[in-house]
């Protein structure tokens, strides 16, 4: 058997949870049982494809396995960005191979349609809303990256418009920016919401446990994952935990596990709202990679996502939040001088899967074991249309969304102890440094 050494621990403080509407979470799962399909990881990935497994499978129970609680993990801290475009930072342009660029974009597209067709059928109060999203600079080394972004997008023929420095008041309040991209097809939604009622709005022959991490796990014609109050034996795993996948015996070594964090004021007075003016909602990203996200939520508050850490284990470092929190408090002071009043109610760290050669893995790792992990900061698109493919090729179909997923090379294999951590930290801090301005 197989231990599993790490497990999620996330901290308390995540602003998304607390101001969605609260859930009664499914019991953890005790005693011996059996089924045949078992999917790990409750977030974007595990959702879709315990949801298809069981359309395609429809006498079959699939058992759905989640460590913590239905939006309070990763899949419910993220910046609640339904991205459609695709973004190769490796290439000059951004874009990089049209071909590839084209199917990536046909990827993501699809992931927000399921998205989009569940929260429509089951009326999930996420707030979620086609907006597009800004990618905005300030600094010469974020406005070079803007303009040869503009160039792959021209390739691509994909939507845009370029929004001035003087202009930007009238959509995002703030005159912080020279200039942003505004691209049309980014849905943006409460994240934590979101994935509550996926769960919440799964098939009946769906069973959902939380609060179940497993500790271990025995592989063979039968597969058995062991926990605190039990087995489950399985005839077919899907692995949808992302990084923590690692710790399963497949893939070890492949993943870096960043943490981003991210801080959410009180609601804006009315006063407050008419001072800072432009859109009602609408968010932005940077065109610097260290630089930081923003939002204006549904419910007039601000959201303001900057900083990594990283951690080897997969397991955040709670000593870090107030750390961090001072520089959100930095960056929104920057950016919106009108509201000096405005202080943060929740600040909360969030994963992110990364590969070093940005490539996910997905399809069979081994008899009766299957896996789409390594989203590398894409969960809420790519996530999706992932867990939906895997389910659909696990049932026996091809297309060429399925042939394009398998044909990736699989995460790189990282570097041995201390040299990886070494590189990491050095590139983290070095990233947010040259980010000046744009952090």
């Amino acid at each position: 058997m197989i231990q599993v050494n790490a497990l999620p621990d996330d901290d308390r403080a995540c602003g998304w949870y607390h101001t969605s509407q609260p859930r009664q979470a499914k019991p953890a799962h005790s005693g011996h049982s059996r089924a045949r399909w078992a999917v790990l990881g409750a977030g974007y990935v595990g959702l879709a494809a315990a949801r298809r497994l069981a359309e395609r499978f429809p006498d079959d129970e699939v058992v759905l396995i989640e460590a913590q609680e239905v939006g309070f993990g990763t899949a419910g801290r993220n910046a609640g960005f339904a991205i459609d475009l695709p973004h190769d930072i490796g290439a000059a342009d951004y874009i990089g191979d049209l071909a590839e660029a084209n199917k990536v974009w046909n990827l993501n597209r699809f992931g927000q349609q399921q998205l989009v067709a569940q929260v429509e059928r089951y009326g999930i109060p996420c707030e979620l809303r086609h907006s597009g999203k800004y990618q905005a600079a300030v600094e010469p080394r974020g406005l070079a990256v803007l303009e040869a972004y503009r160039g792959g997008l021209d390739r691509l023929g994909a939507p845009y418009e370029v929004v001035s420095g003087d202009d930007l008041p009238d959509h995002i309040g703030t005159s912080f920016y020279k200039e942003a991209l505004f691209t049309p097809g980014t849905i943006l939604m409460q994240p934590s919401a979101l994935v509550k009622g996926l769960a919440d709005n799964l098939p009946a022959n769906v069973t959902l446990y939380e609060h179940t991490p497993v500790s271990g796990v025995d592989y063979g014609d039968k597969i058995t994952l062991s926990h605190a109050g039990g087995t489950l034996t399985v005839d077919q795993l899907v692995l949808a935990n992302n990084a923590f996948g690692q710790h399963f015996g497949f893939l070890k070594g492949r993943f870096i596990p960043l943490f981003l964090y991210a801080s959410l004021t009180r609601p804006l007075t009315a006063e407050e709202q008419s001072r800072l003016g432009g859109k009602d909602f609408w968010g932005v990203i940077p065109a610097d990679p260290g630089g930081s996200t923003v939002r204006r939520t549904h419910d007039n508050r601000i959201l303001i996502r900057n900083s990594f850490s990283f951690h080897p284990n997969g397991v955040g470092d709670r000593r870090k939040l107030m750390q961090f929190r001072e520089n959100h408090r930095i960056s929104f002071q920057r950016r919106f001088p009108m509201l000096p009043d405005v202080d943060f109610e929740y600040t909360w760290s969030g994963q992110l899967a990364m590969t070093r050669n940005h490539q996910s893995f997905f399809g069979k790792l081994a008899p009766n074991v299957y896996a789409a992990l390594g989203c590398n900061g894409l969960g809420v698109t790519r996530g999706t249309a992932s867990g939906v493919l895997l389910a659909d090729w696990m049932a026996g179909e091809r297309n060429d969304m399925v042939d394009f997923l398998l044909a990736s090379p699989g995460p790189n294999r990282n570097p041995p102890e201390p040299f990886l951590s070494l590189g990491v930290n050095f590139s983290l801090w070095n990233t947010f440094r040259k980010a000046g301005l744009e952090a």
